[in-house]
């Protein structure tokens, strides 16, 4: 044993490794242990513990053998290579204390790859560590309605290939943060997604969500008042039931196939074709788009769930719907007369930054009330400061300057309000060769109760 130490610590190199290994073996064991009790801390301090500190046991071990070597080199007549001789008691304690600390090697190089990929897997890893480059879509991911699934469920999935693939992809996603070589805004990655059966489908399926649902729709008008006005939708969702479906998610029925042929975006649409269960191939055209080189533009797609469902985990919202949010849930007084109308028109104003938003915002809302309703703006100072810093959160979860995210930056295609959405391809202007078009008729996916009505007669009736 004293001859082993000895020669760990005959050549600077292997004694430097010796001592960075042992320092690192130490740190993880400590950082493992707190682990294991419950303190997980920053995700900084998982990415020290287990990404930087078992990459420093590794390099020292690595210097270990190499400072063993340049030692026996240096030694006059020594052999290339040591000579086992098993019957030597001193070979047979060498190598028993060689074998133990191999072991003990393993199982700490063992134990941190496992909690690396555990911390590399967790959703404050994609979206702290790189903080400034996935502001926009982590602050997105945390108001939505996965906000409690991890990011690597929707965008990797089972099984070990895409987990390898994303890996890589990642590596180089890692080099581009360091070096500054991403894009601005961070594009949607709609070329490189897992197809959604294989990852949204893990929880949703189309014949989980059968038949029509009832949606109502609150907006408030810019009058003094504010009003509320309420649109109700029978939704036809449709699916399957033991029948033919029908409704929206007749779009994803695996008996129907539906490719198109669109610009990189998805955003317009040249080419829908349709087999149908009887295998019947149907194309429609957008005008001009069967002429020429024309015919050939642009890339094709098979429909899935991610075609209308494009920000399902993270969503920003329009001024409009995000100022009508606030209303409804009262975060935003909707007594404060013309407090729709000028919060509009403050988020709408383009801000440097988040600090430049919340002066702007609280001054130009004073402002107004000083001017128009001094004794309002003097009793509800609160209810005035609250709806101001309400508009500042709404404006800095979907606006990020630095990034140079703005307001309807990322489209949602969930309807056809805030984007073509439905009618990219439902515009009655896609025609086939016989003259059949795509309908844009509105009953094919809802029926519409009511229209923007104070108090909708069906609410009433639906009420108990």
């Amino acid at each position: 044993m004293k001859s082993f130490v000895a020669a760990l610590t005959r050549h600077p190199l292997s004694l430097a490794g010796t001592a960075i290994a042992t320092a690192a073996a130490i740190l993880f064991l400590t950082f493992f242990i707190l682990d294991l009790m419950g303190m997980h801390g920053h995700p900084y301090s998982g990415i020290l513990a287990y990404l930087i500190v078992p990459a420093l046991f590794v390099f020292g071990l690595l210097l270990i053998p190499l400072g063993l070597r340049r030692a026996r080199r240096r030694a006059a007549g020594a052999a290339e290579f040591p000579v086992l001789d098993f019957n030597q008691p001193q070979v047979r304690s060498r190598f028993l204390v060689f074998f133990v600390l191999t072991v003990l090697n393993v199982v700490i190089i063992a134990a941190a790859t496992y909690k690396t990929v555990e911390v590399m897997d967790t959703t404050e890893f994609c979206g702290v560590t790189c903080h400034s480059v996935m502001e926009p879509e982590y602050t997105a991911f945390q108001r939505g309605p996965h906000a409690s699934t991890r990011c690597v469920d929707c965008h990797i999935g089972p099984g070990a290939g895409w987990f390898v693939k994303s890996k890589l992809s990642g590596s180089w996603q890692v080099v581009s943060v360091a070096l500054d070589l991403y894009p601005t805004p961070i594009p949607t990655p709609v070329h490189n997604l897992r197809p959604a059966r294989e990852t949204c489908e893990q929880c949703h399926w189309p014949q989980k969500f059968v038949g029509d649902r009832l949606k109502v729709l609150t907006r408030y008008d810019d009058d003094e008042a504010n009003t509320p006005l309420k649109t109700v939708l029978l939704m036809r969702v449709g699916g399957l039931a033991g029948r033919q479906s029908q409704g929206i998610h007749w779009h994803v029925d695996p008996a129907n196939t539906i490719r198109y042929r669109s610009d990189e975006s998805r955003e317009e649409i040249f080419e829908v074709e349709l087999t149908s269960r009887d295998g019947r191939t149907d194309r429609w055209f957008a005008p001009g788009a069967d002429e020429g080189e024309a015919a050939t533009a642009g890339v094709w797609r098979t429909m899935d769930c991610v075609d209308c469902h494009n920000r399902p985990s993270h969503t920003f919202r329009t001024p409009e719907r995000e100022v009508d949010h606030a209303l409804e849930t009262a975060h935003i007084a909707a007594d404060l007369p013309f407090v729709r109308r000028e919060g509009l028109r403050l988020v709408g104003v383009t801000y440097a930054d988040k600090a430049a938003a919340e002066a702007g915002i609280r001054d130009g809302l004073a402002a107004f009330y000083a001017a128009e309703y001094p004794e309002l703006a003097r009793e509800r100072a609160g209810d005035i400061a609250a709806a101001a810093q309400a508009l500042h959160e709404g404006w800095s979860s979907n606006v990020f300057p630095g990034m140079k995210v703005g307001w309807n930056t990322y489209p949602n295609h969930i309807g056809h309000e805030s984007s073509p959405g439905c009618f990219r391809c439902h515009d009655d202007m896609h025609e086939t060769a016989d003259g059949r078009v795509i309908s844009q008729d509105c009953e094919s996916c809802h029926s519409l109760l009511a229209m923007e009505e104070t108090e909708p007669g069906i609410l009433a009736t639906l009420s108990p």
